[in-house]
């Protein structure tokens, strides 16, 4: 039952702090749909069983089954995981990743901030998430467009701050420049 308490604490700290930084980015809506796939039965008791505090639960899953029922059920469920981005290709035949819209971009670049304040608290600095994102770089199944898109906003963080990373992005959401982009590189 303590496991359970402490997982619930964990999962909603985090999903505050996504919330706060997405009314920061300007996608407020987001921010108060975020992860709550979490608080389902599927997801909540195997977060609750393998509740480590230091990491997602996943991981310990992940280690004593080889797999992890409650990140599937997550990933599919959630857009800002560049995971859910994944279709078949009529041309390969084979499963490749799409490019994600850039409102979930900017939703995993919160939630990817929120996860590192919350897993490292006071050892975090601005330079953390993207020390987290580089070091599987190589292995990640990720549309080219969509890493490059969130590694520079997560490059930026690390080289300009929290304050100026925000303030970029609103006004790229405000403006719908996000739109442009995306349509500028298709």
């Amino acid at each position: 039952m303590r496991k359970a308490w402490l997982h619930f604490k964990t999962i909603t700290k985090h999903r505050h702090k996504v919330i706060q930084h997405c009314f920061k980015a300007g996608i407020p809506l987001q921010g108060l749909l975020h992860d709550l796939s979490k608080y389902s039965p599927a997801e909540f008791f195997v977060g609750a069983k393998f509740y480590q505090g230091n990491r997602s639960p996943n991981e310990g899953e992940r280690e004593t089954y080889g797999f992890s029922s409650a990140w599937m059920h997550h990933k599919g469920r959630n857009k800002h995981h560049y995971e859910y981005w994944t279709d078949y290709s009529p041309v390969t035949r084979v499963i490749s990743p799409v490019k994600m819209p850039f409102n979930y971009v900017v939703e995993m670049f919160c939630d990817r901030v929120a996860a590192s304040k919350i897993y490292l608290k006071d050892k975090y600095n601005d330079r953390s998430p993207l020390e987290y994102f580089l070091k599987s770089k190589d292995r990640r199944i990720i549309h080219p467009e969509t890493s490059r898109e969130i590694e520079d906003l997560l490059t930026m963080l690390a080289e300009r701050g929290e304050e100026y990373t925000f303030a970029y992005i609103r006004n790229l959401v405000k403006s719908g420049k996000e739109k442009k982009m995306q349509s500028s590189k298709t």
